[in-house]
């Protein structure tokens, strides 16, 4: 593991209860991207029994996903890829863990489009994907205050009304994402 980063997490939303605090690990391979992108997918995604960067342990998903929640006999009911992901590994997964929400998260609508691009190429199933991105400014600037230690406070927000209110590091946002099928 290349760094960890800790986040003292708070919700102001009744209906959104966080955990008290996480930390998202670093590995040598990852950016500073893809840590925010797994926080933001942790807090916009967070239930009960979601997990951050597990192994899986099991032989038929060769995969490790960034954030996972497994049902009560311990199958993926869903999984999400946050930021460098493989067209392949999509079409994959879709056989892989057949019961489970798949959603993909990047840190723009381009990336978005791109990928999208790519899954039509390959004639991945359609219906069968849920994708976000950030506003791309606005995900830079969180990404420059990123430290070591960290404060999160949801205000609140949603998938369905595809927006987020936070306070980060002591700054103000509120923003809104895009949402796409596939």
């Amino acid at each position: 593991m290349n760094a960890k980063y800790s986040f003292r997490l708070e919700s102001r939303d009744r209906r959104h209860e966080l955990p008290g605090k996480i930390i998202v690990g670093q590995e040598e391979t990852e950016t500073i991207n893809h840590v925010m992108l797994k926080l933001l997918a942790y807090v916009l995604f967070y239930r009960e029994r979601l997990q951050l960067e597990v192994n899986l342990h099991q032989d038929s998903i060769p995969f490790k996903p960034d954030l996972v929640q497994l049902d009560y006999e311990l199958r993926p009911k869903l999984w999400v890829e946050c930021g460098e992901c493989s067209v392949t590994k999509l079409d994959k997964l879709a056989v892989k863990v057949p019961e489970a929400e798949i959603w993909v998260v990047k840190k723009s609508p381009d990336e978005v489009e791109s990928i999208m691009r790519g899954m039509a190429k390959e004639g991945l199933r359609r219906d069968r994907y849920d994708l976000i991105a950030f506003d791309f400014d606005v995900f830079q600037e969180l990404c420059g205050l990123l430290s070591s230690r960290n404060q999160f406070t949801w205000i609140g927000g949603s998938l369905e009304n595809r927006e987020m209110q936070f306070d980060f590091n002591g700054l103000w946002f509120d923003t809104s994402f895009i949402k796409a099928r596939f």
